[in-house]
């Protein structure tokens, strides 16, 4: 049963946001109460956060569909929805999100380093936050917008400060339990290492991981054996560490091509030229393995290469390779620049930028692209003709009009409003503005600027009593 899983393809949703409601309120002797209608509550994120506690993306393995909760609909008396809970997905330290491109969306290195991998659709308003001087009892609300949804891949890159790398049964297992408290499985036959091991590793007051890489094969590189699956471990490396197997059995094999081989496979790979290497000679407590390391030992060092003879078996040479790697390592750290905090860049958008874009197609019909016609077109009831006529009104505030005559649009043309898979199609027809015989703007409430006969009757009686004091004060009898 797979138990270590380094890349997996995660399907997320994130939530809709809640409707915003249309209500009048109600009360005995206030039959004109004005909208009370609440917003609704935005949608959930997903989230992916990096959890120390967390090796493996195995569980997106089994359960690759993630979908935040909604967020609830307004409801009258001025009472807003609840906004839908972030859904928080938990990866292991070094894990790298990609888009089915293969493009790198986020690097997600050190504990509680966040990314959100879906973003909560935004709740809709209610008629009371969308009334106004006039328009001062809307008849309609605001649709919630749906959450992002998509695909995107998960890869777990290991995050270690050395890297045992080397054919299969070279003994790389049998190092990382002798230097550090890893128990990785161990057989005298090749494949043993199916996952990467990880180890932590104290020489002096230098502490460090280690990876045991699972062993390649000629060809690694282009996916033979296990190496492509598990070479992008090696990646995040401060040094690599060749261990040969200095007592092979088998007779076409020997350390020095080991080496070249092995050499050849990270090449291909790419990225890996400017780690130090080292190199271990590894089983010299056999006879014949010492016998080996004494010969091809000068030529290792002539190309280069610190050479270490060590026997995990015996422990032999094993405080010597410790503590080098430990001045590796640390010459790598301090030779890292400081992390600087994030600089907060605010860039203004120009004053003559409208956010949108409208372009005619080949076919003749007129695009409208940009972020608030959009989420507007994606925020109306086409149902409601008083939210249609918002949405207008709103289009021709932003210019939307404007631009569609500047680029030729004329009356009844084919206008689309978003992506060519999610668009409004509507012919357009250019709002007219004909003065004193327009009744008012679409979606205006004339009820509260009709004259009430009631009112008008106490001014009258307030008028003549004013006219009959005026003249009262003004006789004199005599």
């Amino acid at each position: 049963m797979t138990t270590f899983v380094d890349r997996v393809e995660l399907h997320v949703a994130a939530g809709n946001g809640g409707h915003g409601c249309a209500s009048v309120h109600r009360e005995k002797f206030k039959p004109l109460g004005g909208p009370d209608g609440g917003n609704g509550g935005r949608g959930g994120d997903v989230i992916l956060v990096v959890d120390q506690s967390v090796t493996t993306l195995l569980d997106y393995h089994h359960s690759p569909h993630r979908k935040a909760t909604n967020g609830k609909p307004g409801e009258g008396g001025n009472r807003s929805g609840k906004d839908g809970q972030d859904l928080v997905l938990p990866v292991p330290d070094g894990t790298v999100v990609l888009d089915k491109k293969g493009n790198v969306l986020a690097d997600l290195v050190g504990q509680g380093t966040t990314y959100v991998a879906a973003e909560g659709g935004r709740g809709g308003l209610g008629n009371a936050a969308l009334a106004s001087a006039r328009r001062k009892a809307p008849g309609f609300a605001l649709l919630g917008e749906p959450g992002r949804s998509g695909d995107v891949v998960l890869e777990l890159k290991t995050v270690a400060d050395v890297a045992l790398v080397g054919y299969p049964s070279a003994g790389k297992s049998s190092l990382i339990s002798v230097l550090s408290a890893a128990k990785p499985k161990i057989a005298d036959y090749p494949f043993t290492t199916l996952v990467p091991n990880l180890g932590v590793v104290t020489a002096g007051s230098t502490v460090y991981t280690i990876a045991d890489v699972p062993g390649l094969i000629p060809g690694a590189s282009q996916g033979r054996g296990l190496g492509l699956e598990f070479l992008r471990h090696v990646e995040r490396c401060s040094v690599l560490v060749h261990v040969l197997d200095t007592a092979t059995l088998e007779s076409d094999r020997d350390p020095a091509t080991d080496l070249d081989v092995i050499e050849e496979e990270l090449r291909q790979y790419g990225g890996l030229d400017d780690r130090p290497r080292i190199v271990v000679l590894n089983k010299v407590d056999i006879p014949d393995g010492q016998d080996l390391a004494d010969m091809i030992r000068p030529d290792l060092e002539e190309r280069g290469y610190r050479v270490f003879e060590v026997s995990a078996v015996a422990h032999k040479g094993l405080k010597e390779l410790s503590y080098a790697l430990a001045e590796i390592v640390a010459a790598a750290r301090a030779a890292k620049p400081v992390e600087e905090a994030t600089r907060i860049v605010i860039r203004p958008k120009a004053v003559d930028d409208a956010g949108f874009t409208v372009t005619q197609e080949e076919d003749g019909l007129f695009r409208v692209r940009g972020e608030k016609p959009e989420r507007w077109v994606r925020q109306t009831d086409f149902n409601n003709d008083e939210a249609v006529g918002y949405l207008a009104d709103r289009l021709n505030r932003l210019g939307v009009e404007e631009e569609l005559m500047k680029a030729g649009a004329r009356a009844g043309d084919g206008v689309a409003i978003g992506p060519e898979d999610d668009a409004v199609v509507f012919d357009w027809e250019p709002t007219v503005m004909a003065g004193a015989e327009m009744l008012g703007r679409r979606g205006e409430d004339h009820r509260f600027e009709a004259p009430r006969p009631a009112a008008q009757r106490r001014r009258d009686r307030e008028a003549e009593r004013d006219e009959a004091l005026k003249e009262f004060e003004g006789f004199d009898p005599f």
